[in-house]
């Protein structure tokens, strides 16, 4: 994973989105990671909703809604910044830092979220969208391997069987990074072609992706 200061370059954005209401009223500032972290509240939402609707395709919105919700809750978000060390970043009043809100569940999911806001705000969607893949990738693979679904990738292994009597394939086409901040780019081929593309912080998330594409796809030849 990148270093907070590699992902958000503004030193004053940065230090906002660490922000704590209880520090900005003890210095008596007007600002503080609020209203990032509501920005970043939707941003994630959108981001996580995105990639459940595209890989997920046999889902009904009730259980999307189910699944978001354990990806995106106060106790995943508090692990993802925890992983970041945003506790020990955290600027809060000494009130709040004496009872220990540098290791809060809520005020540590209040300031990914305001991170979130802050990548959003300096770099756009993308970088967004691969800040937060590359962050709560851990917490979608214990949801993978905590709940009963049919994913995208289950969902296309029936449709090619079915149809071209055999098994999609996987290719890694890139792997980028370090080995604690790697990126996949992975396709996924049948019938004789690359049906798909997807990519990821692990193999899994990119072949769901790959996967999700292919079926996308198919589907619109079908129209």
């Amino acid at each position: 994973m990148e270093e907070l200061k590699e992902v958000i370059k503004s030193s004053r954005l940065k230090q906002l989105a660490l922000t704590h209401r209880s520090w900005a009223n003890e210095k008596g500032l007007t600002e503080n990671n609020e209203r990032l972290e509501f920005l970043g509240d939707s941003v994630l939402s959108l981001i996580i909703s995105e990639y459940l609707y595209k890989n997920f395709p046999d889902y009904p919105e009730g259980e999307l809604a189910r699944i978001r919700g354990q990806i995106v809750s106060m106790n995943s978000l508090a692990r993802a910044a925890r992983r970041l060390s945003l506790g020990e970043k955290l600027l809060l009043g000494k009130g709040e830092s004496n009872s220990g809100g540098k290791n809060k569940d809520s005020i540590l999911a209040d300031s990914f979220e305001a991170v979130i806001g802050a990548v959003y705000i300096e770099r756009g969607l993308e970088k967004s969208r691969k800040f937060v893949m590359e962050n709560l990738s851990f917490i979608i693979e214990e949801v993978f391997q905590q709940c009963d679904f049919r994913d995208a990738k289950t969902s296309l292994q029936e449709i090619v069987q079915q149809k071209f009597k055999e098994l999609p394939q996987y290719n890694i086409v890139r792997e980028e990074g370090p080995d604690h901040e790697k990126w996949f780019v992975i396709n996924v081929f049948f019938a004789g072609e690359v049906k798909g593309s997807g990519e990821g912080p692990t193999k899994k998330i990119a072949q769901q992706q790959a996967a999700a594409e292919a079926i996308e796809k198919l589907k619109e030849k079908n129209e």
